[in-house]
């Protein structure tokens, strides 16, 4: 293969690679659909359960919303998201564990192409669990004031989180070349989840919740992800989450690509 006839951006990755990549694990998933399952149906499961469980918090005044399904539907989504970016990983992790991975290393290019692509499957899978959540409490009773905007909101921050938690898993699978591994992971995404204001809003926490919460960069994420759920879309809310996603994207990408230049050298 001449490698001087495939698309390259400024930075050297080859978009003809990581699409081939992308490709790939994008066929995986339609040949085993199962890899869609848990990622679809543990979000939609963990919706029904939170929305049982806290239902009756939207009484009190002060609670954020009047319909639970407005705002458990965006938690429960990024939390969705946050599987389909580890599952993505693990696909890698599979791909070392039969050897296949060896082969991908041989592609001409940049190495980061391979990375990319990983991360535009995930990204892709994070549609799948977004989509489950909306349908489930649509049928629910989903109020979802902000309308078409709202959901594209929610995609794009379902999509950004997936990318995240690739890459974090990513630099881990790349260094242990295991899916046990990812276990390091998945501890990481539950705690930086559960220790926000997925549940009840931040007025309702007291102690080192309260101030873990507030702190947590996941909280603003998940305020930039229920905009137009809760109440109409603003700049305020906005830009804290595109801090968040930016900034952790590119901490994941120098580890997870400092662990992948690793290999073999």
């Amino acid at each position: 293969m001449n490698t001087q006839t495939l698309p390259k951006a400024a930075n050297g990755i080859s978009l003809s690679i990581a699409m081939a990549v992308c490709r790939r694990g994008i066929l995986r998933v339609v040949s085993r659909p199962t890899l869609l399952l848990p990622i679809v149906f543990m979000p939609v499961i963990m919706l029904v359960s939170f929305t049982g469980a806290f239902g009756s918090l939207t009484r009190i005044e002060g609670y954020g919303s009047e319909n639970i399904y407005d705002w458990m539907a965006p938690y429960v989504a990024l939390q969705g998201s946050v599987f389909a970016g580890v599952f993505g990983s693990a696909s890698t992790a599979e791909d070392f564990e039969t050897g296949f991975f060896d082969r991908l290393l041989l592609t001409p290019g940049s190495r980061s192409s391979i990375l990319l692509g990983t991360v535009l499957v995930s990204a892709i899978r994070s549609l799948f669990p977004t989509a489950g959540v909306i349908i489930v409490s649509l049928l629910g009773g989903l109020n979802l004031s902000g309308g078409l905007p709202a959901i594209l909101l929610l995609t794009a921050a379902s999509a950004l989180m997936a990318s995240v938690f690739c890459l974090f898993s990513l630099a881990i699978v790349y260094r242990f070349k295991t899916i046990r591994s990812l276990m390091i992971v998945q501890l990481v995404a539950f705690t930086s989840f559960f220790m926000t204001i997925g549940q009840v809003p931040l007025e309702f926490m007291t102690g080192w919740l309260h101030q873990v919460a507030r702190f947590n960069p996941t909280t603003n994420v998940l305020r930039f992800a229920r905009q137009g759920f809760l109440d109409g879309i603003t700049w305020e809310l906005t830009w804290p989450g595109i801090v968040v996603f930016v900034a952790a994207n590119a901490v994941g990408s120098v580890l997870a690509f400092r662990s992948l230049r690793r290999i073999g050298s």
